[in-house]
């Protein structure tokens, strides 16, 4: 090989040897250059906030009377169809009382009976009354033997018992027509208020069991559909923010597109779950004050306003996040969060490693922010303290605001 052609070959080798060297340094800048995470910002703001519990149930009428039986037997009349109004006192139905009138009659003849037994007894008692008065005197005058004295007191006495006994005797004898007579009026069954049979249960000529021993068959319901509530359950966390005279917007699945005005009437002081793998949750009524062709049993949703503040300052509620608070560097890694079984002034003077923090927009750079939040709505949350009117914050994404983002990092705001 020439000298001349050594020479090329040993420059071009050098050249490619330089510019690996030269694409290794720029890609490792390029790779140790921070990118910027790409955020959406909002501004701090004066904005009404209203806290809002929501919670499902059912509309029910105020005022509902399920109607039973007290007495068993066969429905041989049955006047009134499902939907129908009815007034107070209107017939609703009735039970067949031939039992119920041979009752009756077979308690009556019992009473005569006994008051026959009575008189008897009392004609008796006056007679050996008047025997004993008698022998009294001749016994005094020691013309009676002690003997025929003393059958005679016993005889008197004897009608005494039998008369107190034939007494008794009648007011068991009252009392047992006055039951048969009650069981036989309790075979027409009328309405206790005015409002509209919203259930019917039975069918004419079928059997009812009374309410006297079980637990009876419910024939009906009777309803005041004029005035309605929507009972709804609320957990365990939100029920301590619940208190009468809120109001509530209910929304209604069977009316599209329309809400309606409420106001809480009772809340239970007992939870209704019956298991205790169920949520915990308490019933709250909701009285309703505008007035529709609600029926009972449907679906509400319903939304009470719990608290309200006006012209706060407040962030989007996406904005707020928490982070972990940095060890003092006398902690070491084995630091952990207080339990309930530690020392409570232990526990106490232990400050939560948990903070909540927005991230302010300096520059291209943010800065994180402690607040402490006040009530939320379902968009926006107040801030008490940590930030000021007009300052610009991240808003977005959820990413980046939730996980990316810490104090001084790079950003790109998007529009």
């Amino acid at each position: 090989m020439s000298k001349k052609k050594k020479s090329k070959f040993f420059y071009i080798f050098w050249t490619i040897i330089l510019l690996f060297i030269i694409g290794n340094v720029v890609a490792y800048f390029l790779m140790k250059a921070e990118k910027p995470i790409e955020v959406q910002t909002d501004t701090v703001q004066k904005r009404d906030i209203t806290e809002i519990v929501t919670a499902n149930g059912k509309i029910q009428p105020v005022t509902y009377v399920k109607i039973s039986s007290e007495v068993s037997g066969e429905i041989i009349q049955l006047p009134v169809s499902e939907g129908q109004m009815v007034h107070k006192g209107d017939l609703l139905f009735s039970v067949k009382p031939d039992l119920y009138i041979a009752s009756s009659n077979s308690a009556a003849a019992s009473l005569q009976s006994a008051l026959g037994s009575r008189d008897i007894s009392l004609a008796s008692l006056k007679k050996w009354e008047a025997e004993w008065e008698r022998a009294k005197g001749l016994y005094e005058n020691n013309l009676l033997s002690k003997a025929n004295y003393d059958d005679i007191v016993n005889s008197y006495t004897a009608a005494k018992f039998t008369y107190t006994n034939s007494i008794h005797q009648v007011t068991m004898s009252q009392a047992a027509l006055d039951r048969a007579s009650e069981d036989l009026s309790k075979c027409i069954i009328y309405s206790p208020l005015d409002g509209t049979v919203s259930k019917l249960n039975s069918e004419l000529g079928e059997r009812v069991v009374g309410t006297g021993t079980y637990s009876g068959t419910e024939v009906m319901t009777i309803s005041d559909l004029n005035h309605m509530e929507a009972r709804v359950d609320i957990g365990v966390m939100d029920i301590n923010r619940i208190s009468l005279g809120q109001k509530a917007w209910l929304d209604v699945d069977a009316f599209h597109d329309q809400k309606f005005v409420g106001t809480v009437s009772q809340i239970a002081n007992t939870a209704n779950s019956s298991s205790t793998t169920e949520a915990t949750k308490f019933e709250v009524r909701i009285l309703i004050t505008d007035k529709e062709a609600f029926r009972p049993g449907m679906s509400v949703t319903s939304e009470i306003e719990t608290r309200y503040r006006t012209n706060v300052l407040s962030v989007p509620i996406q904005s707020v996040t928490t982070r972990l608070k940095a060890l003092a560097t006398n902690t070491t890694a084995d630091v952990k969060p207080p339990t309930a079984s530690e020392d409570p002034a232990k526990a106490k003077s232990t400050e939560s490693l948990i903070e909540e923090v927005v991230f302010v927009v300096n520059g291209d750079r943010v800065e994180k922010r402690l607040v402490k939040r006040g009530i939320s709505d379902d968009n926006y949350t107040e801030i008490l303290e940590g930030l000021q009117e007009g300052e610009e914050i991240v808003s977005g994404g959820y990413k980046a605001i939730s996980k990316d983002l810490e104090d001084g990092k790079l950003i790109l705001v998007k529009p």
